[in-house]
């Protein structure tokens, strides 16, 4: 099967607003499905991602031009047409056109194309709205970077003005792809060198010692990720392992793994010694850990499907040198990546997950070792979410107290106190994290 790259882009926002499908397993499956490749597959995501990420701008720019109901496809195709004229200089603002009226003949009927034509037309010749119209400043900014004006004002409260804007602005920006170096099979020089032999242009990670940037090229298509020299991961992630302070041997607990990005890392960073035990409540997610780890030629990890508020059953008290709870978060440090998500949530979604998370935290507190280490850590950057579960979690439980976080030399500017870091997406084109350490007493 084979079908022009914006038919395709179409078919997957359709998805992804009807079903609430994730756009990035969806676009993987259409690029399959469709045999995309070579630069189609860079067009169909940039087309994508795109129309998502600035999907609020584009329709109050749509607004002034509709001037009756439209069915949502169409809508979403003037999405997908808006966004090239507006944002892709390579694109000539005629061909985007001439696509979207060619995608109505086959979909709809002449009124429809019709329609989409004179629409476009219009934009065309008379440019969109001036969002300096807009007199509310957090209004304008979620317009602007299309962001829910909740989300924009919980922000503006948390972080002040201008570091939110920075960061809605940032994440309606195309990441950098990332990865982990194997260290038990190769060092970082040997796999750079190996994927610019593959044609990659690729730089070393200024943040993470093992990390690497890819500028140009599909990491995970790599002859060095199929041989298990790497692991797609982002740079803020890989953080994780380090703040766990491993030593060989060890046994340690990654609470909620898949799809094994840190469980990976932390079996990498002990040396493929000591055991890692890996826990998700998904069977499918949990033959995700095992094949990275298969690939990667690690033995040390064992895997379980089991609820993390259920480890007591499986383990012992006391049994576990480190223990890493990667909860279970609104994933807002990940928008970039992932744009469907800042449309999804809600601030009750923040209350609820912050429940789950000290549930968990709380069931695994007793598996830990006197003098053990707790990292707790989510890739979101809300401060009720993050700082509120750390400060309960100390009220809870007087047997653990803040520990030294220990994270690469470059990361160390970004810590909030010694024993917690935040990491915004603007800080340096990362992933929003957040990492805390505790250590148990005794």
């Amino acid at each position: 099967m084979s079908k022009n790259v914006r038919e395709a882009a179409l078919e997957v926002l359709e998805q992804v607003e009807k079903n609430q499908s994730y756009s990035n397993l969806l676009l993987n499956h259409t690029i399959e499905k469709y045999e995309i490749k070579g630069p189609d597959v860079g067009l169909l995501t940039e087309l994508t991602y795109g129309s998502i990420q600035r999907k609020m701008t584009l329709d109050y720019y749509l607004k002034p031009f509709i001037r009756k109901k439209v069915e949502n496809w169409v809508r979403l195709l003037l999405h997908l047409s808006l966004y090239q004229m507006l944002y892709l200089d390579r694109v000539p603002e005629r061909a985007a056109i001439h696509e979207a009226v060619e995608i109505d003949k086959k979909r709809g009927h002449k009124g429809i194309a019709g329609l989409v034509n004179g629409i476009l037309r219009s934009i065309q010749r008379e440019g969109v709205p001036c969002l300096d119209e807009i007199s509310n400043e957090e209004e304008r900014i979620s317009i602007e970077t299309s962001h829910p004006l909740w989300l924009v004002n919980r922000w503006s409260k948390q972080f002040g003005r201008e570091k939110t804007r920075s960061m809605c602005e940032t994440n309606v920006q195309a990441p950098l792809q990332s990865a982990r170096t194997n260290l038990t099979k190769a060092t970082r020089d040997e796999v750079l060198n190996m994927l610019q032999d593959e044609g990659l242009d690729v730089r070393t990670s200024e943040m993470i010692p093992e990390g690497i940037v890819s500028l140009k090229g599909n990491l995970a298509k790599s002859k060095a990720y199929k041989e298990g020299y790497i692991t797609v991961q982002d740079e803020s992630s890989m953080a994780v392992a380090y703040a766990l302070d491993l030593q060989k041997e060890q046994m340690i607990l990654d609470a909620c793994a898949a799809p094994g990005g840190k469980t990976t890392h932390i079996a990498e960073r002990l040396n493929n010694t000591g055991v890692v035990e890996a826990l998700d409540l998904h069977k499918h997610k949990v033959a995700l850990i095992k094949q990275n780890a298969d690939r990667l030629q690690l033995t040390n990890v064992t895997t379980h499907t089991l609820d993390s508020r259920k480890a007591n059953e499986l383990f012992k008290e006391e049994c576990f040198d480190r223990i890493l709870v990667d909860a279970p978060c609104s994933g807002l440090g990940v928008v970039r990546r992932k744009p469907d998500i800042k449309y999804a949530k809600n601030e009750k979604d923040l209350n609820s997950l912050q429940r789950i998370q000290l549930e968990i935290l709380n069931r695994v507190a007793p598996l830990l070792k006197k003098g053990g280490i707790l990292v707790y850590s989510t890739c979101t950057v809300d401060q009720i979410e993050n700082d509120g579960t750390v400060q309960q979690f100390l009220k809870e439980h007087h047997d653990f107290e803040p520990a030294h976080l220990n994270t690469p030399e470059a990361l160390q500017a970004f810590k909030q106190e010694d024993y917690k870091l935040q990491i915004f997406p603007q800080d340096f084109g990362g992933d929003g994290f957040f990492i805390s350490s505790f250590r148990k007493k005794g």
